[in-house]
């Protein structure tokens, strides 16, 4: 583990029993797809998780475990999570408008035709934290809380280091309107982001901003950077705090 971060009690937690499948979701805004995995507690439920970079919090940041010790433990109710891998990540997590049509307009509705449930709560890290507040604000509706980590909200300012990527403007644009407008569709919001790492400022600057529009928000400043470490080391109890408001 990387310094600072903390070993989750979770993770030796006995589990929720549940089941895995497979589901193929065409994407015609963004012309790809990608295979989703979806887990579902054996109880039944009528609650949805949603991870942008689904395989790698399944392999790096445990979401799943974490979710069915959670369930098994009571703190959380039953919900299905449904992991979705990051295609064009570049591309489609850059507050790209195409990818949001796409999560809004056909994947989540995709999931509730299977049985998945409202409310929903999107989780994801780095640029997949911000496609997931970028498809909120273009889409309102669609998501019922937001876990942010680490978040990558460009601001010239603080980021000039990442000006070289390539769709650097386009989330410098989209960050520039959510920190001038006066008000949002507002949804519960947790961030977390780590204290040695880069994207602290901008991160504290989305959370205020946050606030002032509305959203009921939680800003955590966690040990660590942003690694995997730190994300799963602060799913308990930021992200277990939010399920509890939301699903309540």
């Amino acid at each position: 583990m990387e310094e600072g971060a903390r070993e989750p009690e979770w993770r030796q937690w006995p589990q929720a029993a549940g089941d895995w499948r497979e589901v193929y979701l065409p994407l015609a805004a963004v012309k790809g797809e990608i295979v989703a995995r979806i887990w579902s507690p054996a109880q039944g439920a009528d609650r949805v998780v949603v991870a942008h970079d689904g395989p790698d919090y399944e392999r790096n940041g445990d979401l799943p475990r974490f979710l069915a010790a959670m369930i098994r433990a009571g703190r959380v109710p039953p919900c299905h999570l449904v992991l979705l891998p990051a295609g064009e990540r570049h591309e489609w997590y850059s507050a790209s408008p195409a990818y949001a049509r796409a999560l809004a307009l056909e994947v989540l509705p995709k999931i509730a035709e299977l049985g998945g449930g409202r409310p929903v709560v999107g989780v994801g890290a780095s640029l997949g934290a911000l496609a997931l507040l970028h498809a909120q604000r273009r889409h309102p509706g669609g998501f019922g809380g937001l876990f942010l980590q680490s978040g990558s909200f460009f601001q010239p300012r603080f980021d000039r280091q990442e000006s070289g990527f390539r769709r650097y403007l386009r989330i410098v644009r989209f960050t520039g309107r959510v920190l001038r407008a006066t008000g949002g569709p507002a949804i519960p919001a947790t961030l977390t982001c780590g204290i040695d790492e880069e994207n602290l400022a901008n991160n504290r600057d989305m959370a205020l901003t946050l606030r002032k529009q509305g959203y009921p928000t939680v800003f955590a400043e966690v040990p660590g950077g942003h690694d995997w470490d730190s994300w799963r080391a602060a799913l308990d109890p930021h992200l277990t705090s939010l399920l509890q408001q939301v699903f309540s």
